[in-house]
């Protein structure tokens, strides 16, 4: 980790609430919200929000699943995002957003007008949108965290730190 924490404080914590809480509390509220006012379907929203984890490498949200519910994804989900472009466990709309996630995080200035005929065929404009922004919450501060060495070291709820 490249940024010093205080001894017994929680990095994420402290570099999200403490270091700069005007920007990181907000930020904190939007990646929250991701999470909680997300219309998408569990699938189709954990293929995109893996697809980013997996190109940032952040180890936090790899290690991540959704839970809606007591919902989650099956255990081989993340091998099928992997494979998402030749999985047979993945519908239309799943293997869609994977794919959006992918260019979205690579290759941004190829999503053309084919591309969006394709989606517009799957996803509502407003689904659009809304992916489209839990894309960039993902892609932003998932990054951020693994830039700054924080995903080596938070630990998931109900997981002990090794």
């Amino acid at each position: 980790m490249i940024i010093d924490i205080p001894v017994g404080k929680d990095p994420i914590g402290y570099v999200w609430g403490e270091m700069v809480p005007g920007i990181g509390v907000a930020a904190s509220n939007f990646s929250l919200a991701v999470y909680s006012h997300s219309t998408l379907g569990l699938r189709e929203f954990e293929a995109a929000r893996l697809r980013i984890a997996q190109i940032n490498g952040c180890l936090f949200c790899l290690d991540w699943r959704t839970d809606r519910g007591g919902d989650k994804v099956e255990e081989s989900f993340a091998e099928d995002v992997t494979n998402w472009r030749t999985t047979e466990n993945f519908d239309d709309r799943t293997r869609m957003a994977a794919e959006y996630a992918e260019v979205y995080a690579l290759d941004h200035h190829s999503l053309d007008d084919e591309f969006f005929d394709r989606m517009k065929q799957l996803y509502t404009d407003t689904e659009i949108v809304e992916l489209s922004m839990c894309l960039g919450s993902w892609l932003a501060f998932g990054r951020l965290n693994h830039v700054l060495g924080l995903d080596a070291v938070c630990v998931l709820p109900g997981h002990t730190q090794q």
